[in-house]
């Protein structure tokens, strides 16, 4: 019995252990702003009400509009499917905007729609690959860019961070984000992010 509580007590503190190194980790990234010459901005989908981007999702299309305009890549591709009842896909209410609005061409924008991070980006990789583009930006909230980087490593692709600098989430409202994304980052190296994303969807 007392052998038992001693493995049980080492296996609870080497949890939390991990756990506290990759929230650290996760925090680091957030803060992380690496723009470099890529072969296209990836924007992670966000949602969008009746075809106009939610605040959120503005954040990260304006970040994704101001690396476009400064020459960093090309080619700016938008993520993100719909909620049942939706009339526009975040892609598409992410394309309309850049071009409307950031007057961003539409034959450099890519529209790709998953419905979480792990199937936007698998999408998206074989879409590059196919131009033979293997750097990406990656455009999203601070506290979900460690996620997305990750993604993104295990499918081939060399990303940098670009979080967006203007998020709504700021201050004391981002803490249960970072908790959740410390545990999405936690668990998905350890079974993989693809079966993370299938959780996610069993999930909803």
């Amino acid at each position: 019995m007392r052998l038992a509580f001693r493995l049980a007590r080492w296996m609870v503190a080497a949890v939390v252990v991990y756990l506290a190194v990759t929230a650290v980790q996760v925090w680091l990234t957030g803060r992380r702003y690496d723009p470099v010459t890529a072969g296209a901005i990836v924007v992670m989908g966000a949602a969008q009400y009746d075809g106009v981007p939610s605040p959120d999702l503005q954040a990260r299309l304006d970040e994704a509009s101001l690396l476009w305009h400064q020459g960093y890549a090309p080619t700016v591709v938008v993520t993100g499917s719909k909620q049942t009842g939706d009339a526009f896909t975040e892609a598409e209410a992410s394309a309309r905007y850049l071009e409307v609005t950031k007057h961003i061409p539409a034959r450099d924008i890519v529209e790709v729609g998953g419905r979480n991070s792990w199937q936007n980006l698998a999408l998206t990789a074989p879409v590059l690959e196919a131009r033979g583009v293997t750097t990406a930006l990656v455009v999203t909230d601070p506290f979900h860019e460690a996620r997305c980087l990750a993604i993104a490593s295990s499918l081939g692709l060399t990303p940098s961070p670009t979080p967006t600098r203007t998020s709504p989430i700021h201050g004391i409202a981002t803490v249960p984000y970072y908790a959740k994304e410390t545990a999405g980052v936690a668990l998905g190296r350890i079974i993989g992010y693809d079966r993370l994303g299938s959780i996610h969807a069993w999930l909803g």
